[in-house]
């Protein structure tokens, strides 16, 4: 059943453009989302067009393409350094543009997993231990706290990129290099042996749980973005209780973050069951592989009424 917005919703958005592309190494995932997000709103009946920051047709720098271009609001969709951190959404503060998602100061935190961690940290909220190391670093004593394995992290990247799983100090230093490529803060954290969980947030409230099941050591990019065999389950084994209290944790943790329109939590559990957050992600990917739309589908939200939904949260 196709969904249309009525007149007068369409008459308040007014022209909206659709901005993805970019220039981190997440470009090509949103260029995925933007062309989904932008196909969306138009089926919706929206007025929607796209601005590709960075694109080959692009003669203008990021700020002077908006600049340029006559539109009423944003539906931001680039993921990763230069979208998703605050940058762009400043840009749009001083264009006076209503733009979907976080502010600046939230958009800024979610996009660094260090100060996010830090945060829930002080908000009594649950984050595995972690250090923060490079390469002069006692690689040794990291190992002896944290234990064996590790995750190692850039803390400014999105989409798994630069992550690595290791067992040793040995590994660990190559995971550091690999790590550094991408980012000059670099998290290891400890394990988390149990499940793993993606919670979407739309307009402050959480959406049903998706436990993903990868056969890779860890869900790389690869295995979001490329395998075939990933699974996603609703059907994940929780006790209502249980349902709740992860549902609750993501809402808590979404909050103490700043974040505001639309998001999606990651969390795991420990070797006791008890969940352990991760990061939040507040620009998610909106791909044919993205958990987010496919959260809305479980509550019986279609594609279009998601972007019409999020849209609605723009201010």
């Amino acid at each position: 059943m196709s969904f249309m917005i009525d007149s007068h919703l369409k008459e308040s958005f007014g022209r909206v453009a659709v901005v993805y592309g970019g220039n981190s190494s997440e470009r090509e995932v949103s260029l995925k989302s933007g062309a989904a997000v932008l196909a969306g709103l138009q089926r919706a009946g929206v007025d929607a067009f796209g601005i590709d920051l960075y694109g080959e047709s692009a003669d203008l720098e990021p700020l002077r393409q908006m600049q340029e271009e006559d539109f009423d609001r944003a539906f931001l969709i680039l993921h990763g350094p230069g979208g998703e951190d605050g940058t762009l959404q400043g840009a749009l503060e001083i264009l006076g543009k209503p733009y979907t998602g976080s502010g600046v100061a939230a958009s800024a935190i979610g996009m660094d997993k260090l100060r996010t961690k830090q945060l829930w940290l002080g908000a009594d909220l649950p984050t595995p231990p972690f250090a923060v190391c490079d390469q002069q670093s006692d690689l040794d004593a990291v190992v002896e706290r944290l234990g064996s394995p590790m995750i190692v992290k850039p803390a400014h990247e999105g989409s798994s990129i630069g992550m690595s799983k290791v067992r040793s100090s040995v590994e660990l230093a190559a995971a550091l290099k690999t790590a550094e490529r991408y980012d000059r803060t670099v998290i290891v954290e400890r394990w988390m042996s149990g499940d793993e969980y993606t919670v979407a947030v739309l307009d402050g409230v959480a959406l049903p749980p998706i436990l993903l099941v990868t056969n890779h050591d860890f869900y790389d990019f690869d295995a979001k973005y490329l395998a075939n065999d990933t699974e996603y389950k609703f059907d994940h084994g929780l006790s209502p209780e249980q349902d709740k209290a992860l549902r609750c944790l993501a809402e808590k943790a979404f909050s103490a973050v700043g974040c505001k329109g639309w998001g999606r939590v990651d969390v795991m559990q420990d070797e006791n069951g008890e969940f352990q957050l991760l990061e939040v992600n507040t620009a998610p990917g909106m791909t044919d592989h993205s958990l987010v739309p496919m959260a809305a589908r479980q509550q019986g939200i279609s594609f279009e009424q998601l972007v019409v939904e999020i849209l609605k949260t723009a201010d």
